[in-house]
């Protein structure tokens, strides 16, 4: 049976990234375009987002790989998931990523001209940000995801065939208690205790080994929580004030312990563990919750659900536009900010409804099914 609480916070989620994209325009952090000033107290709200966003993502995206291959052959489902992410990958690249490069580079003063005498002459020239427009920005998420649904499809079809698999009846066990769920941060701990030192976050696929792995994993989690059936959704909605509490102790604990709290012994060790109990207590609450109230259908749902993948893709450039924009305007913080996530959701449905959603060519550029 399909899960409409997996639909809706797929939807919610993705709305969150748009809110995130928005504030990285205002933090003091490294992004490809910035406000005049920055403000210091949006720093702790975007790292409390910044914890689990990701993660659920590729949970959200394993679960759905589920439901996916169930209906599927390992070719067709290998085949389906090329189609619906390199396709939109390559667009993205081309059409999609290059405006945000030629804003970027006009507020850098790298660059003086139209769009058009930077596209396509200065975009293929080279690799971003050496000399040239080609990359895939936000986009990342796309290749990600294509390999892990690629070279998981082995362990997917067994766990399909076999529902009586060890580790489905272990973790059905374990999912019986309340904090039974939390073994699975295990590989997640030693992947940031070892890797995440070693090979710090670059999205460029290449020498990216944790965020590779971690991801990975998070996206295997999300197929093996799916095959547990009614007992790990039993289980959530059941403990969701568990895990909340949870959640509430850590995110604060994490912060003292990066910001306030110095160096001893083993405090690395506190950390890695510190963190991924927090990534891991909110993903289990935010899967709690929507199990409770989010499980319903609506046409509202799917209308949201089938757009919010061309919104995905459009999005960051609409926020580089527009911050470029609003930069140097004398408006606030608050101002700036609703204009710019108003303008984003508003100016990224107009191109998706009159633009994408009605032309049976242009939707699968998207990732979108022809109807």
């Amino acid at each position: 049976m399909r899960r409409y609480d997996i639909d809706s916070l797929r939807v919610i989620v993705f709305g969150l990234l748009i809110f995130y994209h928005v504030g990285m325009f205002f933090v003091p952090w490294e992004s490809h375009i910035k406000n005049v000033q920055t403000y210091e107290g949006l720093v702790f709200p975007m790292l409390f987002l910044n914890q689990w966003r990701l993660s659920i993502l590729f949970v959200i995206s394993g679960m759905g790989t589920y439901y996916a291959l169930s209906k599927r052959s390992a070719g067709e489902f290998a085949k389906e998931r090329t189609k619906k992410l390199f396709i939109p990958l390559i667009v993205g690249m081309i059409f999609i990523v290059p405006p945000q490069v030629y804003y970027e580079w006009l507020d850098q003063g790298r660059f003086s001209g139209s769009y058009f005498e930077f596209w396509p002459a200065k975009t293929f020239l080279d690799t971003y940000p050496n000399g040239g427009g080609i990359s895939w920005h936000h986009l990342w998420f796309l290749p990600y995801l294509l390999i892990f649904s690629l070279i998981l499809i082995p362990a997917f079809l067994y766990l399909r065939r076999h529902t009586e698999a060890w580790i489905i009846r272990k973790m059905q066990f374990l999912g019986r208690n309340a904090f039974g769920l939390y073994v699975l941060i295990t590989p997640l701990f030693f992947w940031e205790l070892y890797l995440a030192p070693i090979f710090p976050s670059t999205h460029a696929l290449f020498n990216d080994w944790f965020n590779m792995v971690n991801y990975c994993t998070l996206f295997f989690f999300g197929f093996l929580l799916i095959s547990l059936k009614d007992v790990f959704w039993e289980a959530v909605k059941k403990n969701k004030h568990i895990y909340l509490l949870c959640g509430i102790i850590a995110f604060p604990l994490l912060m003292c312990l990066w910001f306030v709290i110095g160096d001893f012994a083993g405090k690395q060790y506190i950390s890695s563990f510190v963190k991924v109990f927090n990534l891991w207590s909110w993903i289990l609450t935010i899967f709690g919750y929507g199990a409770t109230y989010l499980n319903k259908p609506s046409k509202m749902l799917t209308y949201a659900n089938e757009s919010v993948y061309p919104l995905y893709i459009l999005h960051q450039t609409v926020i580089v536009i527009l911050g470029y924009y609003l930069k140097h305007t004398d408006l606030g913080f608050f101002p700036k900010f609703s204009l710019m996530v108003i303008g984003t959701f508003g100016f990224s449905w107009i191109i998706y409804e009159f633009g994408i959603r009605r032309y049976k060519w242009i939707r699968p550029l998207f990732g979108l099914k022809n109807k």
